[in-house]
């Protein structure tokens, strides 16, 4: 008549069924969590990612496009010369945006020092001032860009150069 048990002499040497149905279970729950680990669901830091090095960049981008707009509606004369400089800001702004891979802070306007109202001569050396700034902040980014960032920095440095003869 059967117990239920197995006679002592017909155990195999080795494991137990039971401890084979744990051991299972237990790789089982492990293969199950592994990848949960390279989710950084066990691991999650609730702090803002550190601000791109190009963040000053884009925002200096976006504050001189302000500046020429600005400046384009105080004097509608010089709108054919600076609207120009302002769409390629803007461009360089959304690009420099897309490479970071956020969008630019919310509420936060571009905001520039605003050319001076008066004789187009001044507006446009305070303009160059800010491009010759601006140049020399591209180029110092560029110099210290990674080779995949290098390209757009060194394109923006020239443009700005160009901008600055644009505006002699």
């Amino acid at each position: 008549m059967g117990t239920g048990r197995t006679p002592s002499d017909q155990v195999r040497a080795g494991h137990s069924r039971r401890w084979l149905l744990r051991a299972g279970g237990l790789v089982a729950l492990g293969g199950a969590a592994a990848p949960l680990t390279g989710c950084d669901l066990f691991d999650r830091d609730d702090e803002p990612p550190a601000p791109d090095a190009l963040e000053p960049l884009a925002a200096e981008a976006l504050a001189l496009e302000a500046r020429y707009r600005a400046a384009a509606a105080a004097d509608p004369a010089l709108a054919g010369r600076l609207t120009p400089i302002a769409d390629a800001h803007k461009a360089h702004a959304e690009e420099l945006r897309r490479v970071i891979g956020r969008p630019a802070p919310s509420g936060a306007p571009a905001t520039g020092a605003p050319a001076t109202g008066g004789a187009p001569d001044a507006v446009l050396t305070e303009l160059r001032q800010a491009e010759q700034e601006g140049r020399t902040n591209a180029a110092k980014a560029c110099a210290e860009a990674p080779a995949e960032r290098a390209a757009l920095l060194g394109s923006i440095a020239a443009a700005r150069a160009t901008h600055v003869e644009a505006l002699k």
